[in-house]
């Protein structure tokens, strides 16, 4: 079977090993817990079909029982904290001890350039305004962000984008967008975008001391909702966003780029009706 360096998901490895060994022997999910001290002899198959996760004591007992060690077991580890984790910072730096260890062993990691595309929201910025930025140098175009980026960070921005296939250079040295997108795992994408979303948010908040109302446009309402009118309101925001699209896809020519967020959570804790104060 494919090395550990090579998977992405640990329900997956550990699906694909119980596979291999069933291949060459009578090999069951009974005897594979037992061999990893499970007392439930079903363990691991729900743990594959996703029904249940692995706990740390849990991960250090299957190790032995799939004969990983060494930085095979911590990478499997990293695996179940990536997979697992709740905290989008924990996963978020799993992945990039993931892409550290398989790349240290050679392992082509194929989404690390869509994980550090992901991870800064400098990339989609400069994806919008290169283009219009006609003989502009990676100085010129990363002081022109705002805020503003040194031309190292620019230049690897760009180089970044020219090898994902999302700009392009002509003869002369000007940047167009491609219709290519960016090729990731859902998981890969669930672990960067809240970091890119809480630097939008950031943003957001600056832009309220860096710009007038002339040039921004920030409002919002507080109100109380149960869960039906919640769902109604994402939904009107997803009918929205879409419009937003139809909109822009039909500019022809434009001078600045711009970032719209659509925010929508809770000010409280649930209130259960019968709870006693």
């Amino acid at each position: 079977m494919k090395s550990v360096f090579e998977y992405r998901n640990y329900r997956e490895y550990i699906r694909d090993f119980y596979e291999s060994r069933k291949r060459c022997s009578a090999f069951t999910w009974r005897e594979f817990a037992k061999q990893a001290g499970f007392s439930s002899s079903g363990f691991l198959k729900l743990v594959c079909d996703g029904k249940t996760r692995l706990s740390k004591v849990a991960v250090e007992k299957v190790l032995p029982a799939m004969n990983l060690s060494g930085e095979q077991a911590e990478y499997f580890r990293l695996m179940v904290s990536f997979c697992d984790s709740q905290q989008p910072e924990v996963r978020s730096s799993s992945f990039e001890k993931m892409m550290k260890i398989a790349q240290e062993n050679r392992v082509e990691f194929l989404e690390a350039k869509s994980f550090a595309y992901f991870s800064s929201w400098t990339n989609p910025a400069l994806r919008e305004l290169a283009p219009i930025m006609k003989g502009a140098t990676p100085l010129e175009m990363g002081h022109a962000l705002v805020p503003a980026i040194s031309a190292a960070d620019a230049r690897e921005s760009l180089e970044l984008q020219e090898s994902l296939g999302l700009l392009k250079k002509d003869e002369c040295g000007n940047y167009h967008q491609t219709s290519e997108g960016v090729s990731s795992t859902r998981e890969m994408v669930s672990a960067t975008v809240v970091s890119m979303q809480k630097q939008y948010a950031q943003l957001a908040a600056d832009a309220l001391e860096r710009y007038t109302r002339d040039y921004r446009h920030i409002s919002g309402m507080t109100m109380g909702l149960d869960r039906e009118a919640y769902e109604r309101l994402a939904c009107e925001l997803d009918a929205f966003r879409k419009k937003v699209a139809e909109i822009v896809s039909n500019v022809k020519s434009y001078d600045r780029v711009y970032r719209m967020n659509l925010q929508l959570f809770p000010l409280s804790k649930k209130v259960d009706e019968n709870e006693k104060e």
